[in-house]
């Protein structure tokens, strides 16, 4: 029996930029121990902030050229390319657009999607489904970009730590092999809706001198979000999507987590009866990553040759909204 046309993940990149900026920075500019609290509680050491006058295109295009090199392919090969991101370059156009522009992306088609630090798998589930549904698409570029320190507020001791910068490329093609993505799930709790994001600039709040000194411009924790919503969902998902392939869940070899809290990754493997050091980390030298960190971590892991033909691969993400994210492949 021939398998079904799927999207094989086949090469991935990463690309941070060259400014570090350490934990001790903090201390200074917020007068008060942060280091500590960043290394005990969340495990973030340093993490890199873009340069003045740097564009997020930049970072995607700098991941993207490495994940075309892996998988050997030329511009003109790529069919799509799905950019999700909430930090964009522009309001519109889309930064698809001009990532397209800028490495001659010639023959794809573009878009962007924006569920915060979810969009990365659902940027993957999507791009995955344009491959099994439509012959047309061959080759996927699917990127998960963040650039966040252009909207914190450096007295913001919640959220000025935390946040960096950070891009991530994966490149999908049709198989049909038995590979590919075998399930997912899309979650949202709109209830939260209000609790963190960027609520300045948009059509509510357009651009002007009271959205700036209100600082709706910047990010914000309006509310502290439920500790215990994150591992529950999570264990939630990841079963749903197991069970619905009919696999066990100690079958997953690897798991990529949104990285805002290591704490709820660890939790979440507990739960999940599932050792640890199956969950790659990567905030400890990035920091909070939001959509790239997904991307960024099976870039660590690809680049370190530890995932092998054949093994089942879990991508769980989270974000502002409360967007849920969940997909299962096979190498």
């Amino acid at each position: 029996m021939t398998n079904k046309r799927n999207a094989k993940i086949i090469a991935s990149g990463m690309m941070v930029p060259e400014q570090v900026v350490p934990n001790s920075y903090f201390n200074e500019l917020l007068g008060m121990d942060v280091d500590t609290w960043l290394r005990e509680n969340v495990q973030i050491f340093e993490r890199r902030w873009a340069e003045e006058g740097a564009a997020i295109s930049d970072l995607i295009v700098g991941a993207c050229e490495k994940a075309l090199n892996k998988a050997n392919l030329k511009p003109e090969d790529i069919d799509l390319l799905i950019v999700a991101t909430d930090t964009p370059e522009y309001i519109s156009p889309s930064t698809a657009s001009i990532v397209q522009d800028k490495m001659q992306l010639v023959n794809a088609g573009t878009f962007d999607i924006n569920t915060a630090c979810a969009g990365f798998v659902t940027a993957l589930d999507t791009g995955a489904k344009f491959i099994q549904a439509d012959e047309q698409y061959k080759y996927v570029l699917v990127v998960g970009a963040y650039m966040m320190s252009k909207f914190l507020n450096l007295h913001d001791k919640k959220t000025v730590n935390l946040f960096a910068d950070g891009a991530g490329a994966v490149v999908l093609k049709a198989v049909n092999d038995g590979s590919g993505m075998l399930q997912s799930q899309l979650r949202t709790k709109g209830e939260f809706n209000e609790w963190m994001g960027i609520y300045g600039g948009g059509s509510k709040n357009p651009a002007s001198q009271e959205v700036l000194d209100k600082g709706l411009e910047k990010l914000q924790f309006v509310k502290k979000i439920p500790t215990e919503i994150n591992p529950t969902v999570w264990t939630e998902m990841i079963r749903e999507v197991c069970h619905k392939e009919g696999v066990e869940v100690n079958e997953v070899k690897h798991f990529f987590f949104t990285q805002i809290n290591i704490n709820t990754i660890f939790e979440t493997m507990d739960n999940l009866g599932i050792d640890r050091s199956r969950a790659t980390t990567v905030m400890h030298h990035y920091g909070y990553t939001g959509s790239a960190c997904i991307p960024m971590a099976y870039s660590m892991a690809d680049e370190d040759n530890t995932i092998n033909d054949g093994d089942l691969m879990i991508f769980m993400g989270s974000g502002g909204g409360l967007a849920f994210a969940c997909t299962l492949f096979r190498k």
